[in-house]
């Protein structure tokens, strides 16, 4: 009953993600048109504007850019929580044998491209930017494949959502350790007090979610004070939800099924819209060819790509684990392309890479480049190959 409990649930997940891709998509073009267009001055100003509220003496207040990248984007990240949660339970990462090829494929993924970045902007004051080449948006990369249909195998689109559901895992690691500017310690020890008590209400099961929403407001709050990047709150929240393994519907695949629908309908187009206005110019394009835009499009493309195989032929070698059913190499190539489909995460740790505003529009744009790169040719790489022609696994 647990399998199809998450056969289910990956169902409504992945139909989603389907559909929110296509809404990402339409939000990126009108955000581009917006950024090139008279209206763009006064979208800079509206995400510029200050709004908030009093409680007390204390005023909340902060700019419309920072209500979405840091509140909203937590949400996003509560139900990636709750996915890589329910996948570690009953899904895809549940055992060593089903989980290990997708871990490995994804620390590929991620191991690779910021090596490439890196050797491309070592000495540079780009240096730091090396995180953004390592994300999966899985929201546009279930689109894409979801657009191939029967000409690939069910079981490929379920190992690129594990590899992403990884992938994502160790972006929030990489945000959390190395995007971490500075840390303060009376904050965290009180959001630190928040999840203690989350821990002990999912120690006695208590399965009301406003007893983990609402504390979930103030550990977002503390953790957004300490230093530490807010939407990691999101992650710790979604750990302490109670779930199971029955045919009972539990408290996180709840909040995950009314979670889907807003965030892939609003937050991340939300996102992509404040976020992918690029105004276009003669130096953008001059910055491709730069070690900043080379790192990123080489390494979303060719690192993802050769990191995603390279890793899992070591895995299948050493016998760590097998190939996805019905699945061979070429396979496993065209998903490495489609993991080069950074967009979301990759914008998101290019905001936080850099101080330069020139920085931040050259690796949005380059972000840009190597995800249409990578969708398009990974679609047409996987559309080419003949079904019954697909190498078998030895």
């Amino acid at each position: 009953m647990a399998k199809l409990l998450n056969v289910q649930a990956f169902k409504d997940f992945f139909r989603s993600g389907q559909i929110g891709g296509v809404i990402l998509l339409v939000c990126v073009a009108v955000s581009l048109f917006i950024a090139n267009s008279s209206y763009a001055p006064a979208f800079s100003t509206l995400l510029a504007t200050d709004f908030g509220f009093t409680f007390g003496t204390q005023i909340y207040s902060f700019t419309v850019s920072a209500w979405i990248n840091d509140a909203l984007m937590a949400v996003f990240f509560l139900l990636v929580g709750l996915e890589i949660k329910r996948e570690m339970i009953e899904g895809e990462l549940s055992s060593v044998k089903k989980a290990s090829l997708p871990v490995i494929a994804a620390l590929g993924g991620m191991l690779v491209p910021a090596f490439i970045y890196f050797m491309f902007n070592k000495g540079q004051s780009t240096a730091s930017g090396w995180g953004i080449p390592m994300a999966t948006d899985i929201a546009f990369a279930l689109a894409i494949i979801s657009m191939l249909g029967k000409s690939v195998p069910t079981s490929l689109k379920v190992f690129l959502a594990a590899l992403a559901i990884v992938d994502d895992l160790g972006a929030i690691l990489v945000i959390a350790v190395f995007y971490t500017n500075e840390v303060h310690f009376h904050y965290l020890l009180m959001a630190g007090g928040v999840l203690a008590l989350l821990l002990i209400f999912n120690f006695f099961n208590i399965k009301p979610l406003y007893f983990y929403l609402i504390p979930g407001v103030f550990l977002w709050y503390f953790i957004h004070h300490s230093g530490i990047h807010a939407t990691i709150a999101g992650v710790l929240l979604a750990l302490t939800i109670p779930t199971n393994k029955t045919n009972i519907e539990s408290p996180l695949e709840k909040l995950e099924h009314l979670l889907n629908g807003p965030v892939n309908y609003f937050i991340m187009p939300i996102f992509a819209l404040a976020n992918t206005n690029i105004t276009f110019q003669k130096e953008m394009v001059d910055g491709l060819a730069s070690p900043l835009g080379l790192g990123i499009i080489v390494g979303l493309f060719a690192g993802k790509t050769i990191g995603v195989t390279l890793f899992s032929w070591i895995g299948v070698k050493l016998k760590l684990g097998s190939l996805p059913t019905r699945s061979g190499w070429k396979h496993i190539i065209g998903l490495g392309m489609l993991a080069g489909i950074g967009f979301t995460m990759s914008i998101f740790i290019s905001l936080l890479s850099f101080s330069d505003e020139l920085h931040i529009t050259e690796a949005k744009f380059a972000v840009l480049c190597a995800s249409v790169i990578s969708g398009l040719v990974g679609f047409i790489f996987l559309k080419s190959i003949p079904k019954k022609k697909s190498e078998v696994i030895a």
